[in-house]
């Protein structure tokens, strides 16, 4: 008589050390290939990201690291601490030095936070991280739409740079549009020119 196969426990649902999560406990979280990020208190879980995503992010990361000044260093995938909150831009462009040891980089050396939205990060992308990073006194933000989007324009190509500076009341303005075909020309936190189309792959 054949013996049943054993039983594998399933992970145990995590639940945060007090009533709110913290950049701190996500120490404790078990490595299961996913993103774990701490947005105003919540546990925030994406999936691994396709490849055109991760393409264009390695183009634009490129792109950037030619234009930045030697004082400043372009981040991928590391988080931004933010008091108890950890969320983890696609990139970000931060001031030297950093402590390579520590778990993020404090808020205020970050002067730049880029997303790549993805289908998986739509919301965040577009309206929890922007409120938050503007709270936090992150002078700019990029968001770069690379699907087809609500309000997306007649005959604008994907992708499409949405570039924001942070106003006087905390929150951001637009300063540029900018579809593929098109080279734009900003000049915060530091001049670097671009077409979107030169980052697909």
């Amino acid at each position: 008589m054949a013996m049943p196969a054993p039983r594998v426990p399933a992970s145990p649902i995590p639940v945060p050390h007090s009533d709110r999560w913290t950049a701190a406990d996500l120490d404790h979280l078990p490595d299961h290939g996913l993103r774990y990020e701490v947005l105003n208190g919540q546990l925030v879980v994406n999936a691994a990201p396709k490849p055109r995503h991760q393409l264009i992010i390695k183009a634009l990361e490129r792109a950037l690291d030619a234009a930045v000044p030697t004082d400043h260093l372009v981040v991928e995938g590391v988080g931004v601490l933010i008091g108890d909150d950890e969320p983890i831009p696609d990139l970000m462009v931060v001031t030297l030095p950093i402590d390579v040891d520590e778990r993020g980089i404090p808020v205020k050396q970050v002067e730049l936070a880029i997303e790549v939205v993805s289908k998986s990060t739509t919301l965040q992308d577009r309206m929890v991280k922007p409120v938050l990073y503007a709270e936090a006194g992150i002078p700019n933000y990029w968001r770069f739409e690379t699907n087809a989007f609500k309000g997306q324009l007649p005959g604008e190509v994907l992708p499409v740079l949405f570039a924001y500076e942070l106003g006087e009341d905390r929150t951001y303005e637009l300063t540029h549009r900018a579809a593929a075909g098109n080279t734009v020309s900003l000049h915060s936190p530091f001049d670097f020119t671009v077409d979107t189309g030169s980052l697909l792959p």
